[in-house]
């Protein structure tokens, strides 16, 4: 649609609806915009959007509310996001930078998502499918105990406490172990996670003579914690928000979109879907609206995500509310949020 008096209107209803809850009239867009033309015009406007399926009566002498298509134009033609007031953003920063480990920047950010925009919030933990190993430690911890500390390139931590049942010198199993994590760290430092792995079996054959036991009872713990480092996670917080704001606009399908939510492996298929989308250009915003998400269960709910990491996409972190959403502010909000994680683990 290439009229610009016409998305002017469209741009005046969307923005009307979404701050009164109410079906927008032709009356109250002469009151409270200055769109330089007569009633009769935008009266006349509004019959073409509502034709051309951007707008719809939802009854009969009601005003005009934007459907799925109208919001997706809206999104789609917006020049300018609502920037983030400064104060805004140092509370961000303050927020974030408090944080002490990935588990709880990834805690931070959900809860910080859900807050500012009052909407279902979901972050996703860095794709370890991509990670590759840090480094590997091996401490002792008293006597056939040793404690097990995976760290990825992303900041994940895993941790196991492996009991060395085959060690038969208990006195010497420190520097034994201390040379194992040397062997390890050697062999798998620096490799994704998964070629880390089949690296391991290579360790266990290699191993000094009499230390073969000891060898594979630790590196199949490591092996355990790389298995658990490639299970991908997400974490959501604020889905009481869609009770208390999208009554209104979820009631036929509140429940179904609260089952959804629960459903983990509905939220991955959906960020993977919109990283897809979002191609590999970190914080690019990818927004899905209404009948987008209709094959997940989600037909009344719009979805703003967007990627985060330094360079290369990590993950994705975004929310989940009514398609009767403040759009602009929200997709500043999600893009302000995904630039301070990617700074701050990039740190």
């Amino acid at each position: 649609m290439s009229d610009d008096r016409r998305l002017a209107v469209l741009r005046a209803i969307v923005e009307d609806y979404v701050s009164t809850h109410e079906p927008v009239g032709s009356k109250a867009l002469v009151e409270r915009h200055r769109l330089g033309v007569s009633p009769a015009t935008i009266r006349n406007d509004m019959a073409v959007l509502e034709e051309e399926g951007y707008i719809a009566q939802p009854h009969t002498s009601a005003g005009r509310i934007p459907t799925d298509k109208g919001y997706r134009l809206f999104v789609d033609r917006l020049a300018n996001l609502k920037p983030m007031s400064p104060a805004e953003r140092r509370a961000i920063q303050a927020f974030l930078d408090g944080a002490v480990d990935l588990d709880d920047v990834v805690d931070r950010t959900v809860r910080l998502l859900a807050q500012i925009t009052r909407q279902a919030a979901v972050v996703q933990y860095p794709s370890l499918s991509r990670a590759a190993v840090r480094h590997v430690e091996v401490v002792p911890v008293g006597g056939r105990s040793a404690l097990l500390v995976l760290i990825t390139d992303t900041g994940r931590v895993e941790q196991r406490v492996v009991d060395v049942r085959s060690a038969t010198d208990v006195e010497s199993l420190p520097e034994a172990l201390a040379a194992l994590r040397d062997r390890v760290n050697a062999a798998v430092a620096g490799k994704r996670l998964k070629q880390a792995r089949e690296e391991l079996t290579a360790v266990v054959q290699t191993s000094p003579p009499g230390q073969m036991a000891v060898t594979a009872e630790v590196v199949a713990a490591l092996g355990d914690c790389l298995s658990a480092g490639l299970e991908e996670r997400v974490v959501i917080a604020g889905t009481a928000n869609l009770v208390r704001s999208g009554a209104h606009d979820l009631a036929a399908s509140l429940g179904s979109v609260l089952e959804a939510l629960e459903e983990h492996v509905v939220l991955l298929r959906l960020v993977q879907e919109m990283a897809e989308e979002g191609g590999g250009d970190s914080g690019a915003l990818t927004v899905r609206i209404g009948a987008e998400n209709l094959h997940l269960g989600l037909p009344e709910t719009s979805v703003v995500t967007s990627g985060y990491g330094e360079g290369e996409v990590l993950a994705r972190l975004g929310v989940l509310g009514p398609t009767r959403m403040d759009y602009p502010t929200t997709m500043a909000a999600v893009r302000a949020v995904s630039r301070y994680v990617s700074r701050i683990l990039s740190q």
